[in-house]
């Protein structure tokens, strides 16, 4: 099958092409997926996304009069695809659920121990030949509460490394799984109590209409002040501009994002030579507080083959005439 792979990331394509082992024709874009681009995906088949790739319907009714039929997206989150459109056009879509939760749920766990630790700022100073440490004072994570807003596959793997630094678990979740409860001590709760209660809060929710601005001034506001919390999920989970007023106020006391609601067109970009005109980032990173990394928490080798092997399953699936076994 001929496949357009929009995003091409240089850290992914030696994955992709040993995944396919020459069954798959691969064509690898720099470009982003956008109504611009689409017009590329003209003699393939199939398109191969990635998490700011725009798969809106304008841009599949594009793909779909170009002779596209698949929508390979390499990542779990599918936010960006419209799904009633492409099965509107018969465009089949699939995801990659599972690939290391481990890799997501330990960078969460980086975020909290850099930021509570000071790591970041300890680095700077030590680089600049200052060695005092008078503003490197961090806290015990033992015998803290640590709320988890979303206990799937990733949350679990966070609760179980916190339960071993010795941590007291909340959950929220819309479907819970009872199994943390019996193994950790995990208490499920409501948002706005897991949100009065924790210490720490750490985000591991999809993207989706309920899910937007799930956390705003409002929950903020009902936090503990001084109150560390991590979004390594989706940007818009999180209202930015809220949080930004929270750090500056002291309500929130740490902010860990390796996710940012304004993200595409900035992240797994060099925009060494071009500053992003972007003020809300620049005053986020002008918090000593806020540690931010470029959407890097599933980049391991071990879930970069994964995602390479499950995004060429389904390119095999259909050429064959099966559906994926990931199909949407």
């Amino acid at each position: 099958m001929h496949v357009t792979v929009f995003s091409a990331h240089a850290f992914e394509q030696d994955y992709l092409t040993q995944s396919a082992q020459g069954q798959h024709e691969l064509r690898f874009l720099d470009a982003p997926l956008s109504l611009e681009t689409a017009k590329q995906a003209q003699g393939s088949q199939a398109v191969a996304v990635f998490t700011n790739d725009d798969a809106s319907a304008p841009v599949l009714e594009q793909l779909h009069a170009a002779g596209v039929r698949y929508v390979a997206a390499r990542a779990a989150g599918y936010d960006n695809v419209d799904l009633a459109a492409a099965h509107r056009l018969g465009i089949r879509v699939a995801n990659v659920p599972i690939y290391s939760p481990y890799a997501i749920g330990e960078h969460t766990v980086a975020l909290i121990l850099a930021l509570n630790r000071r790591l970041h700022l300890a680095d700077q100073q030590l680089r600049a030949n200052d060695f005092r440490l008078d503003n490197l004072i961090g806290f015990d994570l033992h015998g803290k509460t640590v709320g988890i807003i979303g206990c799937g596959r990733i949350g679990g793997v966070v609760a179980r490394i916190m339960h071993g630094f010795g941590c007291q678990l909340l959950g929220y979740d819309v479907a819970p799984d009872v199994m943390l409860s019996t193994e950790l001590g995990l208490t499920y709760t409501t948002l706005e109590d897991l949100c009065a209660r924790a210490d720490v809060i750490t985000l591991h929710t999809p993207l989706n209409g309920h899910t937007h601005y799930l956390i705003n001034q409002e929950l903020l506001a009902q936090m503990k002040p001084g109150v560390m919390l991590i979004n390594t999920g989706r940007g818009g989970v999180l209202n930015t501009q809220d949080a930004l007023a929270a750090m500056q106020s002291g309500q929130l006391g740490y902010l860990g994002l390796d996710v940012y609601e304004h993200e595409k067109g900035l992240f797994f970009n060099d925009r060494t030579r071009d500053a992003p005109h972007d003020e809300t980032f620049a005053q986020l990173l002008a918090q000593p507080n806020v540690l931010i990394t470029g959407h890097q928490a599933f980049l391991t080798r071990e879930a970069l083959t994964n995602i390479a092997d499950a995004t060429i399953n389904s390119l095999t699936c259909w050429e064959s005439g099966q559906p994926s076994t990931t199909e949407l």
